[in-house]
């Protein structure tokens, strides 16, 4: 029996990228706008349960609805080509808007709102036979997602304390937008991120605006264009969630695989083939160069460059016609070439769930998920900024207006701070037992 997960969309952002979501869900389990199954291969629907509730009409059709929530601080949530598809009372919205302030989102309009929220999320969790978690999609530069994005995961701790809790953050990034307290908003965030939650999928505004305009050759990247490179990310990631496999896996399984100390959750994730529609006719990949493709810097969802850390732990998903053999095969050799990357006790596991084939690409795909400790440059980057606008107390009167204390700012950057010197003296470990290994071998010989 598959076992079920709860979709919960936060802000403007998070129902954006929801959007996405689903409708490239929709097209993988041939169901259309309005719920109804018009697929050819029953592997599509054996396991819809995961993400959908199956609804029995009474014409006798069976109907799929989606298991989610869309909340956002202001209306208008349900446009959109899928309004009709998810519950009327599934869409909880305020009326004001966070306008940027996490503060808002977090201890005023936000706190508003979530008794409602959870009124309606405990409808869903009763619903389910069998839950595994909770997935949360939202920004961490606007106000609603990142202010009642965190006071939502805090809620659903107390809700569920022994279910997974797995976000797909997006950080912010210059290039995108140009709201000036981001920083703080994404420190805030990241500070109830590494309490809160089990698992955090990090998606970078800079390198999903990279991949469109150097990859894709889209000259004017729209938010559309990035929503469409997360979903297809989303999509692959629960892909052993979603169809019967050689590996039918869970979200708590994923979390036992790549999460070896509870603060380092923070997932990168990387996916390939990225081509361009003109391109796309002329190339085709095989097995190990969609793995090599996996670990390069240009398939990465984060800007971070790979090589300035080591992997603790990493995972490849293939979708399409791959032998299990010759996927290990490829992850092997690429494991043994590059094994200054790797911590020794590394092994990164191949997951090949599923023969059919992803909807965006011709033949065969593959998603990566990494936990590696060059993942703190991201989070140098926000601290960075947060600090300097910290310093001077600029636009902080915003945030204590709404009943928000200054010490909150101190205990996010100090909790940011000692997540990096986590991530560094984990590294400094590694790269010290190497050394000392190599002294051995010398004095041996």
């Amino acid at each position: 029996m598959p076992r079920e997960i709860i979709n919960i969309q936060v802000g403007q952002a998070g129902n954006q990228v929801g959007e996405s979501f689903w409708k490239m869900l929709l097209a993988e389990h041939g169901i259309d706008d309005s719920g109804a199954y018009h697929g050819t291969d029953p592997q599509q629907i054996a396991r819809a349960d995961v993400y959908f509730n199956e609804i029995e009409s009474r014409d006798t059709t069976t109907r799929y609805v989606p298991r989610s929530i869309q909340i956002d601080l202001e209306s208008g949530l349900k446009s959109g080509r899928l309004g009709n598809l998810f519950r009327p009372d599934t869409f909880v919205n305020g009326q004001s808007g966070a306008g940027n302030n996490w503060a808002k989102g977090y201890y005023t309009e936000g706190a508003e709102l979530v008794d409602s929220i959870l009124e309606v999320l405990r409808l869903q969790i009763e619903g389910c036979d069998a839950l595994q978690g909770f997935q949360v999609l939202h920004s961490l530069g606007g106000g609603t997602g990142s202010g009642l994005g965190s006071l939502l995961l805090s809620k659903l701790r107390e809700e569920a304390p022994d279910r997974m809790l797995a976000t797909f953050s997006i950080l912010p990034s210059p290039k995108v937008s140009d709201t000036v307290v981001e920083p703080y908003n994404s420190v805030l965030s990241t500070h109830q991120l590494i309490e809160s939650s089990d698992l955090t999928i990090c998606l970078d505004n800079e390198a999903l605006y990279d991949i469109n305009v150097r990859t894709l050759k889209v000259q004017h990247p729209s938010f559309e264009d990035l929503n469409g490179l997360i979903a297809r990310v989303m999509c692959g990631v629960s892909t052993s969630l979603r169809f019967p496999g050689q590996l039918n896996g869970d979200l708590r399984k994923m979390g036992m695989n790549l999460i070896p100390f509870p603060r380092l959750h923070f997932l990168m994730p990387s996916y390939a083939p990225f081509q361009s529609s003109q391109s796309r006719q002329y190339q085709s990949y095989n097995v190990a160069e969609l793995t090599a493709s996996l670990f390069d810097r240009k398939n990465l969802l984060v800007d971070v460059d790979p090589r300035s850390g080591r992997y603790l732990t990493a995972t490849t998903i293939f979708r399409g016609r791959v032998s299990s053999r010759e996927a290990e095969h490829s992850v092997e050799q690429l494991q043994t070439k590059n094994s200054n990357l790797f911590v020794d006790c590394t092994d990164i596991l191949p997951l090949t769930p599923n023969s059919l084939k992803p909807i965006h690409c011709q033949k065969i795909s593959a998603t990566g998920l990494s936990n590696s400790t060059s993942i703190q440059d991201l989070f140098k980057r926000s601290l960075s900024q947060f600090s300097a606008m910290h310093k001077r107390k600029a636009f902080m009167h915003w945030y204590t207006a709404e009943g928000m204390d200054e010490l909150e700012f101190n205990e996010a950057e100090s909790n940011a701070q000692d997540l990096i010197a986590e991530y560094q003296q984990y590294q400094e470990a590694v790269a010290g037992d190497d050394e000392e290994y190599e002294d051995e071998g010398s004095v041996a010989q």
